[in-house]
């Protein structure tokens, strides 16, 4: 059994501060083959999460610590909704529908619990929105 507690998600997020991405996943799934991909992911204001989308994959955040803005788009790159996750204000989580462009902007340092699909494929051309 893997236990979140503070003392994870502190050591997730030391690493995330030192990662030259600003972010650091903490896998619980054991291989990026595995069909259940779950994650904390540790991220700190300034890193770069693009305007993505998975194709056959829903994705899940639910915020353990901080704030972000989570926003989907239409192919042209519009907003079309737009939320901050917090537990300051009751906002615990968003699940993105496949093959919804999405971008998450991290506005203080935060860790999130990820679930999606597996196995991992590295985003192809078309799996960044490119403006």
């Amino acid at each position: 059994m893997k236990i979140i507690d503070d003392k994870l998600i502190n050591q997730v997020a030391d690493e995330a501060k030192n990662s030259p991405r600003l972010r650091k996943n903490y896998n619980f799934h054991q291989s990026l083959s595995d069909k259940c991909h779950r994650f904390l992911n540790a991220l700190e204001p300034g890193t770069q999460i693009p305007i993505h989308h998975h194709p056959t994959k829903d994705e899940t955040f639910i915020i353990l610590r901080g704030k972000v803005r989570v926003s989907t788009y239409n192919d042209q790159g519009e907003i079309l909704e737009s939320c901050i996750i917090s537990h300051e204000d009751g906002m615990y989580g968003v699940d993105i529908p496949k093959n919804t462009w999405h971008s998450v902007e991290c506005l203080e340092p935060s860790v999130l619990l990820e679930c999606k699909e597996g196995p991992f494929v590295e985003h192809e051309v078309e799996g960044i929105l490119k403006l």
